[in-house]
Parts: structure tokens; sequence; C-alpha cells
């Protein structure tokens, strides 16, 4: 009876598609392997929230009255997962799988088209890899790989029909602007990408890790990592207003409880400068209250002026963890954070 149901529903869909524009969106679907929690598909922007209510099925189905057309997120639970485009007028169904949602998306209906028009556009530049990559090549070969990016995106304008003006104008203004950008910043960071690519080649496995020397410790002295000589290290460097960096904590201290007695010790970096808290003397502060109030375990360390150790790791973003051996030899320079899976896995492989 329920595929009687779902197959009237996307019937009446595609017929609608035929109607006069309404001043609404009708937006329904089916997310197959849904989690027993998940209730609530969030629909929003800065501007705008719907809330739609998912049953045990993992099927859905409103009538969202939108501000105005364009780009939206979705989330379930709080959990971002997703983003389309809407305008109001269309009539779209998704249908998708919990575990690979953005990946397995796939929109029918009034509509459609420029949804899987903007998710194919996203996947397309994520085969693209790190655009700082581009800055390695001569500049023939840069420009080169840029004119074949170009000519991707526009090739996907002749898979969908019917796409949205506005959605349109939108890609073409937000690529011209992107690769404007590359070729114009192309002579600057040329020689900066040769770099950070001769320092990541520092960074591979087994490699001897960077050093830092005498940081401040909240527990009184300085230490340095020969200090741990002997004992994997766990690095995490963070600061009080990095709130990615927070969100690690809760994890990273479960981790340092559960793993208090083996050969392993949890080093967290702060890097709060100047910059950041106006002077050092209050980015001391900041990060020695915060500590404090958070009861943050394993050893805490604060880096002050010295940014050596930082730099040799090419540290561009924050949190970042890093794993060394009981030698002093890089496992791995961007290690999975604390509250991914993997972490642990990496712990018994190493037979921590």
């Amino acid at each position: 009876m329920k595929k009687i149901i779902l197959a009237f529903a996307i019937i009446t869909i595609l017929y609608s598609c035929k109607k006069e524009a309404a001043n609404y969106v009708l937006f329904s679907g089916k997310i197959s392997n849904i989690n027993p929690t998940d209730s609530i598909l969030s629909i929003k922007n800065n501007i705008f929230e719907k809330e739609i209510t998912i049953n045990k099925e993992g099927f859905f189905n409103d009538t969202i009255i939108i501000k105005s057309a364009g780009y939206y997120t979705l989330s379930i639970n709080s959990e971002n997962v997703g983003f389309a485009f809407l305008r109001n007028g269309f009539n779209v169904h998704l249908n998708t799988n919990r575990s690979t949602f953005f990946e397995s998306s796939k929109y029918i209906g009034f509509g459609a088209n420029s949804i899987n028009f903007l998710l194919s556009q996203y996947k397309l530049s994520k085969t693209f890899g790190n655009p700082r990559a581009l800055f390695t090549l001569k500049k023939e070969a840069f420009l080169k790989k840029i004119n074949a990016m170009k000519n991707s995106f526009d090739s996907l304008k002749k898979v969908y029909v019917d796409i949205d003006t506005m959605l349109i104008r939108t890609s073409k203004k937000e690529h011209s602007e992107l690769f404007n950008t590359l070729e114009k910043s192309y002579n600057q960071q040329y020689n900066a990408a040769k770099e950070q690519a001769a320092a990541a080649i520092k960074l591979t496995k087994g490699k001897p890790s960077p050093k830092f020397t005498n940081y401040l410790n909240y527990n009184g002295g300085k230490t340095s990592l020969d200090s741990f000589k002997g004992k994997y290290v766990y690095i995490d460097v963070w600061a009080t207003w990095c709130k990615p960096c927070i969100g690690e904590i809760p994890a990273l201290k479960s981790l340092e409880k559960k793993y208090h007695t083996k050969n392993i010790a949890f080093v967290s970096i702060s890097i709060d400068s100047e910059n950041t808290a106006g002077s050092w003397e209050n980015a001391f502060a900041k990060w020695n209250k915060m500590v404090k109030s958070k009861s943050l375990t394993g050893t805490q360390l604060y880096a002050g002026e010295d940014v050596e150790f930082i730099k040799e790791y090419v540290v561009t973003g924050i949190p970042r963890f890093i794993l060394i051996d009981p030698k002093g030899n890089i496992v791995n320079s961007n290690a999975p954070r604390p509250s991914n899976p993997d972490l642990e896995d990496l712990f018994k492989e190493l037979g921590i």
C-alpha cells in the first residue's frame, strides 16, 4: 500500500510541472536507512528556517513558503547533511540515503534540474582537489588546468535543461570571480606553494618530527617535545577562540582518560596570540583561564611568540592534530580528530 501511495505522490509531482507556478514550495522525499533518532529535517538559510517531520520509514512531505529564491542548507536533527536551491513554485521530491545523504541525493519534479545541477557542480568541484596545488604548476600547465575546469563546469549546463535563470547567473558570477582570483594570484602564490609542497615532503610518515622547545606548561615550568621521548605523542594545536577546537575537548578528555596508563602522551598546544587577544598578556591570560575553567587534562602548553613548530608543520587551520612515535618520528602529520573513530583504530594498529 505504501508503494502505491508513494508512486501516486511522484506522479502528482510530475503532473504538477504543467501547472502555473505557486507561491510556495512542495517538498517531499524518502530517506532510506534512516536512524532511529532522526525525526526533523530542517531547511534554512540566514533569513529563513523550516522544520519538517520525518516519519519512522524516512518519508517526509510539507509545504514551504520561502522568503526568496536561493541556497538552503538541509539538516537532520541539527546535523548538516546537504543543500539545495529552492524557489516558490518548485514541486520536488528527494530520494537519498541517510549514510551518504549528499552523494546519493537525487531530485525529481518541477525545479529538480536546478537542484541536481547545483549538486553536480559541487561534486565536480570536489574532484579538482586542493586549489593550492594549482599554484605548484608551471604557468602554462596552470592555465591549461584552469581552462579545463571552466569547460567542465560549462558542460554541466548541457546535461540539465530548464535550470533556474537566477542559479545560472549566480553560478556564472561565482565561477568568474573564482577563476579571475586564481589567475591574478598565480604569480604571488607560486613560490609560496612550492615552499609548502617541499615542506609537506618533510612531514611524511617516518620522517623526524619538527620539535618545539621550552613551551610554557600550565602546571609549571617549561616543556619540550624531547620530554616525551619513548612515548607516542598526540598533539592538539588549538586556540581559545576556535569553536571547532573547543568542540573536540570532550572527546579529547575522554581519550586522555581512557589511555591514561598507556604509552602515549596527550599534548595540547595553544597558539593564542596578540593578533586575536590584543596583546600577548591577554592571550596568555585567556589560555590560562580556559584551561582552568574547562578542567583540561593531558599536558597543556602555551607556544607564545615561538611559532617555528607551527610553521614547520605548515599549520594553516586549527584544530590540527599530529601523532608522533616514541622515537620522535612522524606517524601522521594530520591525524584524525579525537571525535573520529579512525583515531582509536590507528591506536590499535600501533599497539597503543
